[in-house]
């Protein structure tokens, strides 16, 4: 069973909408594209590229995949992600789309869940999902989430697209490791571990 795992950069308060640049997605009148770069630091560049080394795929939603496929084809080949993120399979998840043109896409057709757990059942290494906030919500409600990989950065900025929004499934999550760079940024990753436990003081 392959293992899929929610890559996600965050603000403090959870936004994951639009790191890498101010015009990546303006969704809602977003107004703070960009977010990550003034916070981040080298540690978080050698832990994204650890967390793809036992992965070949992406499992990306339509927007962050067209966000991809705009950039990645033609960026710098002297950014070691370049290569990488070209040569891994990408798999994504869209009811417009019809056709892919970027190397290595397939198109999941029928019921996402579904076509999904058929991924994962198939043979090969972990799945990775970038970005793709509405899909993750998918994901997450049909209990498809093997792990999460969180960088979680020192910033607030108080609105926008967030992984855990209103109505997440309540979930227990089990620490596999934490850390923190020099920058403040939180490097997490964390399992699933059932239902949340309640008491009192």
């Amino acid at each position: 069973m392959r293992k899929l795992i929610i890559c996600t950069f965050l603000t403090l308060d959870g936004v994951m909408q639009a790191p890498g640049g101010p015009d990546e997605d303006v969704h809602s009148g977003f107004e703070h594209g960009g977010w990550q770069k003034p916070v981040t630091d080298e540690e978080v560049g050698a832990a994204i590229a650890g967390w793809y080394e036992p992965s070949d795929a992406m499992l990306l939603g339509r927007k962050t995949y067209e966000i991809f496929a705009s950039y990645w084809p033609t960026a710098d080949p002297g950014n070691p992600f370049t290569d990488r993120m070209n040569s891994m399979h990408k798999y994504v998840a869209s009811r417009t789309l019809t056709s892919l043109g970027w190397q290595n896409s397939t198109l999941l057709g029928g019921d996402v869940a579904d076509a999904v757990r058929e991924l994962k059942a198939s043979e090969g290494g972990s799945i990775n999902v970038v970005g793709s906030g509405d899909l993750a919500q998918t994901l997450m409600r049909h209990s498809l989430v093997d792990e999460y990989r969180l960088t979680i950065h020192p910033v607030i900025i108080g609105t926008g697209k967030r992984l855990f929004a209103d109505g997440a499934i309540p979930t227990a999550l089990e620490p596999v490791s934490v850390s923190t760079t020099k920058s403040g940024t939180v490097l997490a990753i964390y399992r699933p571990n059932g239902k949340p436990g309640y008491g009192s003081y």
